[in-house]
C-alpha cells in the first residue's frame, strides 16, 4: 500500500505541543499533587520528553507508527497522573479526551495554515510559529470555559469500567479514521485528493471530540444524580428512622407509666421490707427510659432520647446543652438529616474506641449573634484529617457509597444560607452547622 505523499503532514514538534498543551489544560483545572514551582519543572520536563519522542519516532519505519503513538499516550498519561490528586481510572480517561482534543488541535491549526499560508511558498516566522500559538491557545480558552463548570464538586468523576472501556474504544477509532488517508491511500475508509485528506482528518477529530465531550458530560450527569439520589436516600432514612424513634419513645413512656400505677398498687399492699426492697429495684431499673430531653422542639427531644438511650448501650458519655427552639425554623426532615447524620457518625466513631472512658459525645445548640451555630463534638484519636472539597474524606472501602452523611449536612445547611465545617482540636472532632436565624 502506497502512503500519500502530496499532502504536508503536522510537523511532529507541533503534534507534540498539542498534547502536551491538552494534558496541562486538564491538570489546570483540577487538583495539583504539588507545589507551582515542581508542577512547572514535571510540566517542561514532560513538553522536552514529547517532544523529543516524538521527533526520533519520525525516523521509524511506518509499521512502528502506532507502537510510537501508543507510547506518546502512555507519556501523556503519566503527566496527567504525576501531577493530579486523581485516580488512575480517572487520569487514563482524561487522558484519551486530551489525546482527541491535541489530535483535533493539531489538525485544525494545520488545515489553517496549510489553506492561508501553505500554498503561497513563504513561511516567515509569525506564520509558522506565532500563528499555531494563536490557534492552540484559542482553542485552549474555549475548552476550559465550556468545561470549567461541569468539573465534579469533589475532583473525582470515579469513571466505571465500562465507561472507561467505552471511552477507549471512541478514542481509537477516531485516531484510526482521522489518520488513516495520511498512511494509507487504498483503503476503503481513504480519500483520494490531497486536501479532503486534511479536511477528513479535521472534521473527524471535530466529530470525535464533540462524541467524547457528549460522553463526559453524562457522566458527570450520572455521577450527579447518582449523588442526588443518595442524598435524598439520607435523608429518608434519617427522617423514617425519627419517626420509629418517635413512635419507640412513645410506647417506652406507655410502659413506664403503666409500671408506676403497678408499683403504686403494689406499695399499697402489707407487705415486708424486702418486698419494698424488691419494688425499689424495679423502679430504678426503668429510670433509665425516662431520660427524656427537654429542649424545647419536639424533633430534637425525640432524636436526643433516641441516640442517648444507645449510647447508653455502647458505653458512650452522651451531654448536650441545647436551645432547641433557635432551630424551629428547620424543617422535620432537613433538621433530622442534620442531627442524625451528625450524631450517627459520631456514635459510630466512638463504638470503635477501645477505651470506653474516653467515649464522649457532646452537642451543644445556641444563639450566635444572628445565627444558631449547633456544634457536634466527639472524641477523636485518628490524628490528621484527609480532606476533599471541605469535607473529610471517607475511611469506609467502599467509597462509591459512603461518605454522603456529611454531603448531606453541608447541602442542607447550605440549602438555609449557612454553612458545615469540620475541623480536628486538641483530640476532638468537630462539626459546626451555622445557620442564619429567621
Amino acid at each position: 500500500m502506497e502512503a500519500i505523499r502530496q499532502v504536508p503532514d503536522i510537523p511532529r514538534i507541533f503534534t507534540a505541543v498539542a498534547e502536551w498543551a491538552a494534558c496541562t489544560l486538564y491538570i489546570v483545572m483540577f487538583n495539583r499533587r504539588y507545589n507551582l514551582l515542581k508542577q512547572i519543572l514535571i510540566s517542561l520536563a514532560f513538553l522536552l520528553g514529547l517532544s523529543s519522542w516524538l521527533m526520533v519516532s519520525k525516523k521509524f519505519p511506518l509499521a512502528f507508527w502506532m507502537p510510537a503513538m501508543a507510547l506518546a499516550a502512555l507519556m501523556m498519561f503519566l503527566y496527567i497522573f504525576m501531577s493530579l490528586k486523581m485516580k488512575r481510572r480517572d487520569a487514563a480517561y482524561y487522558t484519551i479526551r486530551a489525546f482527541v482534543l491535541a489530535e483535533m488541535m493539531a489538525s485544525l491549526e494545520w488545515q489553517l495554515y496549510v489553506f492561508f499560508f501553505y500554498e503561497t511558498g513563504t513561511r516567515p516566522f509569525v506564520e509558522k510559529f506565532i500563528f499555531p500559538i494563536i490557534i492552540y491557545a484559542a482553542i485552549l480558552i474555549i475548552i476550559y470555559f465550556v468545561e470549567k463548570d461541569r468539573l465534579p464538586s469533589d475532583m473525582e468523576l470515579n469513571i466505571s469500567v465500562k465507561e472507561f472501556i467505552t471511552a477507549f474504544i471512541t478514542g481509537i477509532i477516531i485516531f484510526g479514521v482521522s489518520n488513516i488517508s495520511f498512511v494509507y491511500s487504498n483503503t476503503p475508509f481513504s480519500v483520494q485528493y490531497p486536501m479532503d485528506v486534511l479536511y477528513t482528518r479535521t472534521l473527524t477529530d471535530i466529530g470525535g471530540f464533540a462524541i467524547l465531550y457528549t460522553h463526559y458530560v453524562i457522566c458527570c450527569q450520572s455521577r450527579a444524580w447518582h449523588e442526588i439520589a443518595a442524598l435524598k436516600n439520607v435523608l429518608q432514612n434519617q427522617y423514617v428512622q425519627y419517626r420509629m424513634s418517635r413512635e419507640s419513645i412513645n410506647l417506652i413512656n406507655q410502659k413506664y407509666h403503666d409500671l408506676k400505677h403497678q408499683i403504686n398498687a403494689l406499695r399499697s399492699m402489707d407487705d415486708p421490707d424486702k418486698k419494698n426492697e424488691y419494688l425499689d429495684q424495679m423502679e430504678n431499673s426503668i429510670k433509665t427510659y425516662e431520660a427524656q430531653y427537654k429542649t424545647g422542639n419536639v424533633v430534637l427531644d425525640t432524636i436526643f432520647t433516641s441516640k442517648a438511650l444507645y449510647c447508653q448501650k455502647h458505653s458512650i458519655l452522651f451531654k448536650c446543652v441545647v436551645e432547641g427552639s433557635l432551630l424551629d425554623f428547620v424543617d422535620v426532615m432537613d433538621l433530622s438529616s442534620i442531627f442524625g447524620n451528625a450524631l450517627d457518625n459520631a456514635i459510630e466513631y466512638e463504638k470503635r474506641i477501645p477505651d470506653k472512658e474516653k467515649r464522649l459525645v457532646r452537642v451543644t445548640v445556641c444563639r450566635q449573634k444572628g445565627f444558631v451555630l449547633s456544634k457536634f463534638e466527639n472524641y477523636y484519636e485518628g490524628g490528621e484529617l484527609k480532606m476533599r472539597d471541605g469535607l473529610p474524606e471517607t475511611t469506609k472501602p467502599d467509597v462509591a457509597y459512603h461518605g454522603y452523611g456529611l454531603k448531606s449536612i453541608k447541602t442542607t445547611a447550605e440549602h438555609y444560607g449557612g454553612t458545615a465545617t469540620v475541623n480536628v482540636a486538641n483530640e476532638w472532632f468537630i462539626l459546626n452547622v451555622l445557620l442564619p436565624l429567621r
